[in-house]
């Protein structure tokens, strides 16, 4: 199965822009731009999070955003800005990155290059 989507414009939620989303199973693809193209991709089982906003003014043009959270070294949070059908695209996103974790038999961990929040590295701790 496959998505595909265009970001849109607010007014009326019509695609009059330059960037396409495909879902995939497997794979979830972002290309932007008209004369200059950026094309980024990024593997299922990388995505660790799932969230749906939806503003005021997306909500009366009929489109919401799904924002995906990664694993991914050049996006860490990838946004399907703007799109048609976001509840269906995002329990999509969930229900197959999941399998594909499962299938590549990866856990999804947390980042611990001791880079903490709280400024406390990991040196700093007595264990």
């Amino acid at each position: 199965m496959e998505y595909k989507e265009r970001k849109r414009i607010l007014l009326f939620g019509l695609p009059w822009t330059f960037t396409k989303y495909a879902i995939r199973d497997d794979m979830i693809n972002v290309k932007r731009g008209l004369l200059k193209t950026i094309e980024d991709d990024c593997y299922m089982y990388k995505v660790t999070d799932v969230k749906l906003e939806t503003s005021f003014l997306e909500r009366l043009a009929g489109v919401a955003t799904v924002v995906c959270y990664t694993g991914d070294t050049t996006d860490h949070k990838l946004e399907l800005v703007h799109i048609m059908h976001a509840k269906e695209i995002k329990e999509f996103i969930l229900e197959h990155s999941e399998k594909e974790r499962m299938k590549r038999r990866t856990i999804n961990t947390q980042n611990l290059n001791g880079d903490f929040a709280d400024g406390i590295s990991d040196g700093d701790m007595d264990l």
